[in-house]
């Protein structure tokens, strides 16, 4: 009898995996808005996290013109563009379009994409670092480009990628849980074993830390910038005390934020601050600081629970709001009363509360102070259990039970 032996290669499994994926694409909810500028504008940067789909979504619009792609991480094309800008010209941009990749560190790019743009060019162009933002670049593109931000996939996205298009409110639980403790990184959510989730988190996290952010922002003590972001994940959402870091991790004030600037500026964290209108009596100047994935805040964290946990599920309904287009502030008096999150909509506040149980029969004491202080006319009390539960009224402000999804639905009309 003939016995045929398997093994089980995790990196050939890796391998096929990625190439699958080469070949899926998932369409992103950044298409509407792009559509709109691809008339006005010659330049149009995407920016955002490594990985999170800039180039895959620039190299599918581009189909639908005569286009070429550069990748500046190649020295030979990297060179050219910063010795010779017009030979560079000659030698790459015969097409209609260009789509630029990872253009952010290179020499003079402010004033060679200019240039280019007034040579009439039209150039898409990415980066996985807001060092494509500062001054010696943009400077250069006023009134000639426009910045869409690309971040991992949204939860419609999520379901976008996994084929879903009706769901009961446990299977809306489980989605949620899987996104909230993966992440929407298109791999990451594209990868049904958990192990394999798990390792291109790890290789995210490496990548990110190693090149986006040591490299890019000259940092040399990598165990330090390892110790910095951990510290980060095992405390997101809690007001942002430099001073306190600096003492628990023994690193000086600037370093700091230092570390706190290079990973904001790579797409891994977001401070948030907060709102107020009396400084006697309100939080004026200290941040909260929220990781922009919550898969790579759990496993930076070494966090991966059976349970959804009460301040990765808030951090998830921040990154959910971010990719919808808000820049989210919150609120907290000096006697620490607190609303999560507050949206500044077309002049409109809207305060919102997150909660993996919320209680529906009950309105707490700090959503009442803050209609009481600032009337809104509608607040939100979002909760990852869904239930069912009757629009209720406090000092004419409607308060709205939701669970994620709808509530970026209703953020949204």
């Amino acid at each position: 009898m003939t016995f045929i032996k398997l093994e089980f290669n995790f990196s050939k499994v890796y391998i096929l995996f990625c190439l699958l994926f080469f070949f899926m694409y998932v369409e992103r909810e950044l298409k509407v808005s792009f559509g709109k500028l691809v008339p006005v504008y010659g330049v149009i940067a995407v920016v955002g996290p490594r990985q999170s789909g800039k180039t895959t979504f620039l190299k599918e619009e581009a189909k639908k013109l005569e286009s070429g792609y550069l990748l500046f991480d190649d020295p030979d094309v990297r060179n050219m563009f910063e010795a010779d800008i017009k030979k560079f010209e000659l030698q790459f941009m015969q097409k209609k379009l260009s789509v630029f990749d990872e253009i952010q560190s290179c020499r003079n790019a402010g004033r060679n994409l200019k240039y280019l743009a007034d040579s009439g060019k039209k150039i898409w162009l990415t980066s996985s670092s807001e060092a494509i933002l500062s001054k010696q670049v943009l400077s250069f593109l006023v009134g000639r480009v426009s910045i869409l931000r690309l971040y991992s996939f949204s939860l419609q996205e999520f379901f976008l990628a996994k084929n879903i298009r009706e769901s009961t409110p446990l299977m809306m639980e489980r989605l949620v849980f899987e996104h909230a403790t993966y992440g929407g990184y298109p791999k990451v959510v594209l990868a049904e074993d958990i192990e394999l989730k798990k390792t291109i988190l790890k290789d995210l996290h490496e990548t990110m830390l190693l090149k986006d952010v040591s490299q890019t922002f000259s940092i040399e003590n990598f165990n330090a910038l390892e110790a910095f972001a951990k510290y980060l994940a095992l405390n997101t959402g809690n007001l942002t005390a430099y001073d306190d870091i600096s003492k628990r991790l023994n690193l000086s004030f600037q370093t700091v934020k230092k570390y706190f600037d290079a990973m904001e500026k790579s797409y891994l964290i977001k401070r948030i601050t907060p709102f107020y209108s009396n400084k006697t009596k309100e939080l004026a100047k200290q941040p909260k600081t929220f990781f922009i994935d919550t898969g790579l805040k759990n496993w930076i964290a070494k966090t991966f629970n059976s349970e959804l946990d009460g301040k990765t599920f808030e951090n998830y309904v921040f990154t959910e709001l971010l990719k919808a287009g808000f820049l989210p502030k919150y609120w907290r008096t000096k006697s620490k009363q607190e609303i999560d999150f507050i949206i500044e909509k077309e002049k409109e506040l809207i305060p919102i509360e997150v909660k993996l149980n919320a209680n529906t029969e009950k309105i707490e004491l700090n959503l009442r102070s803050f209609i009481e202080e600032y009337h809104p006319k509608n607040a939100f009390m979002v909760s990852f259990k869904e239930k069912q539960a009757s629009l209720k009224t406090y000092k004419n402000c409607k308060i709205h039970f939701v669970n994620t999804q709808n509530l970026i639905k209703q953020l949204k009309k």
